[in-house]
């Protein structure tokens, strides 16, 4: 204990009994005090110190002997305080920071003001309490900061927006941005998670560039993030540096050793006009953002009130596709794939169709990306199945026992184990499995999923056949057929829409043709609807299958005999056909899938 108080200790010898023992009681207390794990410290009015036990001179820098040295600003600051406070007669209870040799810690400090012996002096004593802040700043960040990114979570930003439309003081404007990373699960699935994460992080300090201490960036969700901008002038300012955002966005990512593109869709609200609390402005920004990836990605929007209304349609769709699926209103309409050689009918695809509160079918385009996008894709894919299984003796009776039969299955259904195992057991409890052939689009395969090594044999034991649909929109290359297992691959419209009067696009076909053939792939080019497009193939490719709306449009099964030929009438049906009857009368329409 250092003490600043002046005695003479006499000698034991000469002190008497009740002497001795009173001295003895102060040298215990002298040592006790020293010793408290608590830092006690005792001040005059003037500041000077008095008594200074062992973990307050070691809190405070104090050398013993010496007069004391506060190495610590905020420190002395709040002892100052607590001066302050004796003169008044007032108490104070406060954290201070000290950096000591151990490095910041943080101690809970009370100054009281007493009075002993006709002497204001100030009694402080001090707790370190540095492990307990480590712990609640901890559990502060957990709570309120993202782990990876070290953004903000969604109920900061959201506390922030709330507190400015709260402000009775406020009269300017703030913006709102809903940010989204366009093919993120594809980037994800393809490169693998630890890149995905590294790519959130290093796109999330492309964000934070260029902000204002009163702006405020938070990841709300995997690849979703929100901005906040105020104060702003005007829309033209926030134009400016979303567009300066979306370019910074759009330079490459190097993670790991990997090249990454990607681009990011924006959708922005403003308040007042847009919206008066977090969640409608939230909304109204989120509006926007879906109408940028539905114009195609990469792009950023201004909400308005069209936006609204589109957002309100949308949400009759996705209510009116629950109710479809709880009440079964779907239907299979089927597409003959044909062999232009022979002009026998090789297979049939089946395509779903719904049907509306009124009883119209409505094409596929309308519905199946919502229901990929809500989950309800499992469902409708089983539901398919049983409308075929329902149906299989039409279908024997129209086109054979032996006809294939295509089934679509989206992508996200393919890289999802725990559905294709239930398919492909429902796959065999139709108790002909091997009739089946499952179209996949090709990004199934390349993403780096658990399709090819755990999904693929499951399918194989069963004798169902896989099929790449829509090949050459996707992740296409010549060389990553060389990786995929699969038994056809259909050439997507674009490749063969007037075939015979693109020398670039006969190039591609034709390397697809060769390297398919060498991989033992069935190639069946898709969407044959002129005589001309059918004739080239005929005559400059060894092409055996197409399928279109030349040969047949996607019809239901009652519909079936009177338009499509049994197989051995349609030999005879289609080499009668001349150019000019073979041509269209109607208007080239929509291509209709699934």
């Amino acid at each position: 204990m250092q003490s600043l108080i002046p005695h003479d200790p006499q000698p034991a010898a000469t002190l008497g009994e009740g002497e001795f023992a009173v001295e003895s009681e102060l040298s215990i207390l002298r040592d006790v005090f020293r010793m408290l794990p608590t830092g006690v410290t005792v001040q005059d009015e003037h500041g000077q110190f008095l008594l200074v036990n062992d973990a307050a001179a070691a809190q405070l820098g104090m050398v013993a002997g010496q007069p004391p040295v506060l190495v610590s600003k905020p420190l002395s600051d709040r002892r100052e305080v607590g001066l302050e406070l004796l003169r008044a007669g007032r108490s104070l209870v406060a954290e201070e920071c000290v950096t000591g040799r151990q490095g910041k810690q943080v101690f809970l400090t009370a100054h009281r003001p007493v009075r002993i012996a006709d002497r204001n002096l100030l009694l402080s004593n001090s707790t370190d309490i540095s492990e307990q802040k480590a712990v609640e700043d901890h559990l502060f960040r957990s709570a309120y900061f993202d782990e990876l990114t070290g953004l903000p979570m969604r109920r900061v930003i959201e506390h922030r927006a709330n507190s400015l439309i709260q402000r009775d003081e406020l009269r300017g404007r703030f913006a709102l941005a809903f940010l989204d990373i366009d093919n993120f699960k594809h980037i994800n699935d393809y490169y693998g998670h630890a890149i995905g994460d590294g790519l959130l992080i290093e796109v999330a300090k492309r964000l934070g560039l260029d902000l204002r201490e009163s702006d405020m960036l938070s990841r709300i969700s995997g690849d979703e993030f929100m901005l906040l901008l105020n104060p702003i002038q005007n829309e033209r300012e926030v134009a400016e540096y979303i567009q300066a955002t979306l370019q910074r966005l759009k330079a490459p990512f190097f993670i790991d050793g990997s090249e990454i593109f990607t681009s990011t869709s924006i959708g922005v609200s403003f308040f007042p006009e847009h919206g008066r609390s977090y969640d409608t402005l939230r909304q109204n920004a989120d509006i926007a953002m879906y109408r940028v990836k539905n114009d195609g990605k990469g792009a950023a929007a201004f909400f308005d009130a069209g936006m609204e209304r589109e957002a309100l349609a949308r949400m009759k769709v996705e209510q009116s596709l629950r109710l479809a699926i709880l009440e079964k209103r779907f239907c299979c309409a089927f597409q003959a794939k044909v062999d232009i050689r022979t002009q026998d009918i090789m297979g049939i695809e089946a395509l779903v169709r719904l049907r509306d509160d009124e009883g119209v079918i409505q094409a596929p385009g309308t519905f199946i990306n919502l229901a990929v996008e809500l989950g309800l894709i499992d469902e409708l894919t089983h539901l398919v199945l049983a409308e075929i299984v329902k149906s299989i003796d039409l279908i024997n009776e129209t086109f054979g026992p032996n006809t294939c039969i295509s089934m679509n299955v989206a992508a996200k259904q393919a890289g999802n184990p725990e559905f294709m195992r239930s398919f492909a057991q429902a796959l065999e409890a139709t108790g002909f499995p091997g009739r089946f052939m499952i179209e996949v689009t090709e990004d199934a395969f390349v993403a780096k999923t658990h399709f090819q090594a755990e999904i693929l044999p499951i399918f194989r034991k069963l004798g169902v056949g896989i099929s790449i649909d829509d090949f050459g929109t996707g992740y296409s290359s010549l060389s990553a057929l060389a990786d995929i297992t699969a038994d056809e691959i259909k050439i997507d419209r674009s490749f063969i829409t007037d075939i015979h009067l693109r020398p670039r696009s006969q190039g591609i076909l034709r390397a697809i043709e060769s390297l398919s053939e060498a991989l033992g792939m069935t190639v069946v080019a898709e969407g044959i609807e002129t005589f001309e497009e059918l004739a080239y193939l005929q005559a400059a490719t060894r092409i055996r299958y197409a399928q279109g709306f030349y040969f047949s449009r996607p019809i239901f099964l009652d519909e079936l005999r009177p338009a499509v030929p049994l197989a051995s009438e349609a030999r005879v049906s289609l080499a009668s056909r001349s150019p000019q009857q073979s041509r269209p009368t109607h208007s080239r329409p929509e291509r209709a899938r699934r």
